[in-house]
């Protein structure tokens, strides 16, 4: 089985000040191409550190994946520490000049700087991988039956270059083996809960296939893993556990594909042709944006009124002032008013809307803080639920966006069911 480590370089990343999104989306492609990650490693811009970690990662992995320090800049130093870690010489590397000249001329509309040159130099020990979406490009060394890529830290150059060039050259270096998942969604269990209605069924699962439990914001994900030589026998295999895990959790599952929650009920709506709209007041228009990352919704959604105070709540949604008053804005009188505005000012088939108390602050004995009223519905009828949260305010907010979500997917589907 091949194994990787990933180094990550710079300061950025260990103060917080970047989040490294490239170790992840990395991780992901190659577990897809049958390759194990078993370590990650993130290191500043010191010299030393990165000579060390490149020595140690070598022991543990058959290939390292490199990213950062490739830039222009005098605080860029991987590609010299790579020359003489690879025993090389820089030299220019013509394909990449003329990429680079190509970027500056006719993409940049910028003079190209001898700084911006020093691109084309690499280390004459590699093999190019050119960028074609930025200056610095990628490079592939091999040594003592290892293999080492360094590429670019800007997440969409990086993934050009391992899209383009580090996964296809894989099958020709290493012998990948199979590697099957299966996923599925549930809501409304815990982890714990979810461990004990199963935990039969896992007690009794194949050294080889491992069973992951993924929870996050109300959501668990299930995900059955197996891995061989043969692609046939690994699918049948782990399919048919599939079909039994789903039977077992039934009652709580949301769907038996991976697929975010936005992405299941904007399915569900494409495939009725029905239109959506969101009134948001706690959110601020969070569940909008999690609709609208998902391509194509422009066929299903509207649009969104964030009416965050009071005023917006009346003039926007038509939400009476005498409901407000005698209620609160934190209400199911009042979300119910805000989802009937929003039908009628948007002309959707569908809505949803929030009214909730975010935090730290605003909370009361009768409405401490995580108190939220959720509505969704159609001009044919509304339905309401109340939640208490109990987290931070981000959590909180993301809380109320799943589910939220989650009580409309559960109405579409009842609707389709009748």
């Amino acid at each position: 089985m091949t194994n990787a480590s990933i180094i990550t370089i710079g300061d950025e990343l260990l103060i917080g000040q970047v989040i490294d999104t490239n170790s992840a989306w990395i991780a992901q492609q190659l577990n897809k191409s049958g390759i194990s990650v078993i370590r990650r490693v993130a290191v500043g811009d010191k010299w030393d550190e990165i000579w060390k970690a490149l020595e140690e990662e070598s022991t543990h992995a058959d290939l390292i994946l490199i990213t950062g320090g490739l830039g222009p800049t005098a605080d860029d130093i991987t590609k010299p520490l790579l020359c003489k870690y690879f025993d090389g010489k820089m030299i220019v590397n013509t394909e990449t000049l003329e990429n680079v000249t190509y970027l500056f001329e006719k993409v940049f509309k910028r003079p190209i700087t001898e700084r911006n040159k020093k691109q084309a130099e690499v280390p004459d020990t590699c093999k190019v991988l050119i960028n074609k979406r930025g200056t610095a490009p990628g490079m592939w060394f091999e040594k003592n039956g290892k293999v080492f890529v360094s590429m670019p830290g800007v997440p969409h150059e990086m993934k050009g270059i391992m899209e383009e060039n580090v996964i296809p050259l894989l099958p020709e270096k290493f012998n990948l083996l199979s590697i099957a998942h299966r996923t599925l969604v549930t809501f409304g269990i815990g982890e714990s809960m979810l461990a004990d209605l199963i935990q039969d069924f896992e007690n009794t699962l194949p050294a080889h296939i491992k069973l992951a439990y993924l929870p996050n914001y109300g959501i668990v994900r299930l995900r059955l893993s197996s891995m061989g030589v043969k692609k046939e026998e690994i699918n049948s295999e782990i399919d048919a556990l599939f079909i039994e895990l789903q039977q077992l959790v039934n009652d709580y599952l949301v769907i038996n594909e991976d697929i975010p929650m936005e992405k299941i009920v904007t399915n569900l709506l494409l495939q009725n042709n029905k239109t959506l709209g969101t009134a948001e007041s706690c959110t601020g228009g969070y569940i909008a944006h999690l609709i609208t990352s998902i391509p194509g919704v422009s066929k299903i959604f509207k649009g969104s009124i964030i009416a965050y105070s009071n005023e917006i709540k009346e003039q926007q949604l038509n939400v009476q002032q005498e409901t407000l008053l005698n209620n609160g804005a934190v209400s199911e009188e009042v979300v119910i008013e805000m989802a009937m505005g929003l039908l009628h000012q948007l002309n959707t088939d569908y809505t949803i809307a929030v009214s909730g108390i975010m935090g730290p602050d605003g909370g009361s004995a009768e409405k401490p803080v995580g108190t939220v009223w959720v509505a969704v519905g159609s001009h044919a009828s509304i339905i309401t639920k109340q939640f208490h949260f109990r987290f931070d305010r981000q959590k909180n907010i993301q809380l109320t966006a799943m589910n939220a979500l989650n009580l409309l997917r559960e109405l579409l589907v009842k609707q389709a069911d009748k």
